[in-house]
């Protein structure tokens, strides 16, 4: 979508305003399944969008992703708490969640969880949400393996305990009371 904006400016277009009035925004709008609450866009409206336009082409033709990341962030920031990308020490990019300051930490974590959580759905799907296969566990994950096949919460522990039980199953080990064959 945030082409499809920047592509309904004149300077793109040589049909001119692609948005020239409210309306054109509600079409622009409507056409995205993006709903204000039954509220129809006003010249306000119009005003903010084609400064947003703007804000939004500048952020596409930025050749530094850090500063792509950080604007991008902003834009999310300014409905009050969102999610946002930031480098961390060792240049990775690491998810930043802004929260309000009297968010509580439950709250705070919550959040934190619900962006995680809604980025896997939306990155790898539902299926990836899985209980542990050992029968003697009742913990969940998230697989995130490429091949997607990860079966254990957490498979050296959870794996090889299964294993483990899987192989005496299979080589049972001598009483300490009894000898080897006997020599009858």
């Amino acid at each position: 979508m945030a082409t499809d904006l920047v592509n309904t400016s004149p300077e793109v277009r040589s049909a001119g305003e692609m948005l020239p009035d409210p309306a054109a925004l509600a079409r622009f709008l409507a056409d995205h399944d993006l709903h204000s609450g039954g509220r129809t866009p006003s010249h306000d409206d119009l005003g903010q969008v084609l400064a947003l336009r703007q804000e939004v082409r500048a952020i596409l033709e930025s050749t530094d992703e850090d500063h792509v990341a950080e604007q991008a962030g902003a834009l999310v920031g300014r409905a009050g708490i969102g999610p946002g990308l930031h480098r961390d020490a060792d240049g990775r990019w690491q998810w930043h969640v802004v929260t309000a300051p009297e968010v509580s930490l439950a709250d705070e974590l919550a959040v934190l969880i619900g962006v995680g959580l809604l980025a896997v759905l939306r990155t790898l799907s539902h299926d990836r949400f899985r209980h542990c296969a050992s029968p003697v566990c009742n913990g969940m994950f998230v697989d995130t393996s490429r091949a997607g096949r990860r079966r254990y919460c957490m498979p050296d522990l959870c794996g090889n305990r299964l294993n483990v039980a899987n192989h005496r199953a299979r080589h049972p080990v001598p009483d300490a009371g009894k000898e080897g064959p006997s020599a009858t």
